[in-house]
């Protein structure tokens, strides 16, 4: 990608992941004429105000209808055009999720989905605007590929690699001001592999989003307070999702805790459990997230502490998942 926006560590704090997703998208479009954005009147919401200053022309607006801008973004795509499409979560998985089946993955087309709002980051909107089911949705999508940034710069890398690989990428972003988890992005971002932001040895926190960073500040609490050793493995890609990384958690730390703000029904808990149900290999689990709930409103600070997946809720997970008694020992072959 030719050129780069440019901001400081103060202009980051006050950046959501959806604004840093408009300026990156906005300096892929002007070098790159095949690049289109579409969204269903939600242009303001989903931060496109920096590819209206800068390519208003290729910015198309379908009305209030996700369906009929995975139909436009889908035909467009079959004519060669690489079209971004912005819309809030709940509405790009579950309002549109026919034409997201069989207009975009289907037919494998070259379309970028940025789904904005995710979790319950627009909280204080209620649950018609909580996204706590679209990573279910989408990981049952043959052909998609499912990305959760946690902070702004890991947004940035999403959309860029999106832009860079062929096929259709599914990009879910929040509606908040989210915490810094990174000071750039040269950190090694790759589609499908995890980020390991602590070492640990006596359990693992697996988190996507924005609990990443909360998992990550339970992690340094609990080595200063517990003196435990807490690894801490930013799963940004749902699927394709990172095996190896998986199981060389299970392998050295023999505990797992998933964390994400979604139902703990088909996303990144589900996910994991599969590999490691596959695998065949025996560890002490537990899975934070919405227990198959509808979630509260209220804002997402709170709503995040009141389900358990802030700092403070990983924190007792942990311990409780420490204190569990299980057959511990070298030898795997009783656990096929």
């Amino acid at each position: 990608m030719a050129g780069g926006f440019v901001y400081n560590a103060i202009d980051q704090t006050s950046l959501s992941t959806a604004e840093i997703y408009g300026k990156t998208l906005a300096d892929i479009i002007i070098n790159d004429p095949k690049v289109v954005a579409i969204t269903p009147d939600l242009a303001k919401s989903t931060k496109l105000g920096d590819v209206l200053k800068v390519c208003p022309e290729r910015v198309f607006n379908v009305g209030i209808a996700e369906q009929d801008m995975f139909g436009v973004g889908a035909g467009m795509a079959r004519a060669g055009l690489i079209p971004f499409m912005s819309g809030f979560s709940a509405f790009t998985s579950m309002r549109a999720c026919d034409q997201l089946h069989t207009d975009i993955c289907y037919q494998n087309v070259n379309a970028k989905i940025i789904a904005t709002h995710a979790g319950t980051s627009f909280g204080q909107a209620g649950s018609t605007h909580h996204a706590i089911t679209d990573l279910a949705i989408t990981r049952a999508m043959p052909n998609l590929t499912v990305i959760v940034p946690a902070d702004g710069y890991e947004t940035a890398n999403a959309v860029k690699a999106a832009y860079e690989n062929y096929g259709p990428y599914y990009i879910r972003i929040n509606r908040g001001f989210d915490r810094v988890l990174y000071n750039g992005t040269d950190y090694g971002f790759e589609v499908g592999k995890a980020v390991e932001l602590h070492e640990g040895t006596d359990i693992t926190v697996i988190a996507c989003g924005s609990c990443a960073f909360q998992a990550l500040q339970a992690a340094n609490f609990l080595e200063s307070t517990d003196g435990l050793k807490v690894r801490v493995l930013n799963m940004h890609t749902i699927k394709p999702i990172d095996r190896e990384a998986i199981l060389k958690a299970v392998m050295d730390t023999r505990r797992i805790i998933t964390v994400e703000d979604h139902s703990v029904i088909g996303g990144l808990g589900s996910a994991v459990a599969e590999v490691v149900v596959e695998a065949g290999k025996g560890c002490a689990f537990k899975m934070l997230g919405h227990q198959d709930r509808f979630a509260p409103i209220g804002l997402h600070e709170d709503i995040m502490s009141e389900v358990g997946i802030d700092t403070n809720g990983i924190i007792s997970a942990v311990r409780e998942v420490m204190n569990k008694d299980f057959e511990e020992d070298d030898n795997w072959d009783d656990e096929f």
